[in-house]
């Protein structure tokens, strides 16, 4: 198996001691399969898996005080990524550097979006000047589908504002054109979750995991404005669909990657197919590389992000705030065995990777269980010959 070196060799160790504020995950098992042991001091401790908020800016949590050996899931200011408002203002900043060397179009995988109230006025006059056209809401501070809406007139717009002037301190919103011609499946719009794990910033490496589902709504799609607050049919958030009569528990209105690549494969053949998973993976790569230098540096630090994204009937990904977006915690609950499989196998490789026992010696394999190395410092890596991408494609292994 061929590899590289990481910029640091890790240590040898042996009975590696975890602490977590997330028991009610997959990860909080995987570590118990691997006989660690949790322990529940402040830092005596060898990896941490906590959820974003144990380490925020009011945690009181010191980065500085970790010892080399301690590893950690969250890089400083990971925000810059998952948090909506920021995200899009790094990714406008990163189109606009590259504007100057005509390569404004590698940032073409966001829509429209503003930062609301702070870009109120702008939002305004863009809407002026394209009446008719279909924008999606949705609060910053907020996750699980709350406090979306659609609009396509502008008083909705003056409605929400009268209420927000009210607030002492205004929630911050995005707003972002609708992606209203999404790809279908039996009539039904859904998006992709993919997993990415980021082992460092600086140097940049990046590992894309093969597996990965799609997500779908329980009401068929149609583009009648009459339907504009029907969220089943917009929206594919699993605790939006759960509330619907038609959400389907034995599935959780989830489908394999693997499965959609082979749909694609026999309608629209090996080259579209092959382009459209090619573009999803340098979505992944182009967001993370608008963040670099504002998230963090932290030698102790990696991320597993969850990345939603939708793909229109042009077979073209897109990253949007209203559906799809990054998460630095994405879901590890289970509520299907298919699920279960598919995030018992994710942590355990992703774990595998970050190697605070250091069974690897400093390498970084090619790939690893599900996990494909696509980019390292300055540039890709295409771990397939002639494939742009690995996603969808068989674990070895796994069945």
């Amino acid at each position: 198996m061929e590899s590289r070196r990481r910029p640091v060799l890790p240590m040898r160790l042996t009975n590696v001691r975890f602490k977590t504020t997330m028991h009610n995950c997959v990860a909080f098992k995987v570590m118990l399969a691997r006989a660690w042991v949790e322990v529940f001091e402040e830092s005596d401790w060898d990896i941490f898996w906590a959820d974003v908020h144990s380490l925020g800016v009011d945690s009181g949590f010191d980065h500085s005080k970790l010892l080399d050996t301690q590893k950690l899931n969250h890089f400083p200011r990971h925000y810059e990524l998952t948090r909506k408002d920021l995200m899009v203002k790094n990714l406008k900043r990163a189109k606009k550097l590259l504007e100057k060397e005509g390569r404004a179009s590698d940032y073409d995988f966001f829509p429209q979006t503003y930062v609301l109230p702070l870009e109120h006025g702008i939002f305004v006059e863009e809407f002026r000047r394209n009446p008719g056209i279909t924008w999606i809401m949705k609060p910053c501070g907020r996750a699980q589908g709350r406090g979306i809406f659609l609009l396509d007139k502008l008083s909705q717009v003056s409605g929400w504002r009268k209420q927000i002037d009210e607030k002492e301190k205004p929630e911050t919103y995005v707003v972002s054109r609708y992606l209203d011609h999404p790809l279908l499946l039996g009539g039904r719009k859904f998006d992709l979750r993919i997993y990415v794990l980021v082992l460092s910033y600086v140097p940049l490496i990046v590992y894309l995991h093969r597996s990965g589902f799609c997500r779908f709504s329980s009401s068929r799609y149609t583009t009648d404005k009459a339907n504009m607050k029907n969220l089943y049919m917009h929206l594919t958030n699993v605790a939006i669909q759960k509330k619907n009569d038609k959400y389907d528990e034995n599935t959780g209105m989830k489908w394999p990657i693997s499965k959609l690549k082979q749909y694609l494969l026999s309608k629209h053949g090996l080259a579209a197919t092959s382009k459209l998973f090619g573009d999803i993976q340098l979505v992944v790569t182009r967001s993370l590389l608008a963040v670099q230098q504002v998230v963090t540096q932290d030698k102790h630090c990696f991320e597993l992000y969850g990345y939603d994204i939708l793909v229109d009937e042009a077979l073209k990904p897109w990253l949007i705030v209203h559906c799809a977006e990054v998460n630095a915690s994405p879901s590890l609950s289970t509520d299907t065995t298919a699920d279960h499989q598919l995030k018992w196998g994710l942590v355990e490789d992703a774990l595998g990777l970050v190697d605070v026992e250091g069974k690897l010696e400093g390498q970084l394999p090619l790939s690893f269980g599900g996990f494909d190395l696509i980019w390292e410092g300055c540039a890709p890596v295409q771990p397939h010959p002639t494939l742009p991408s690995m996603l969808g494609t068989h674990i070895p292994g796994r069945r």
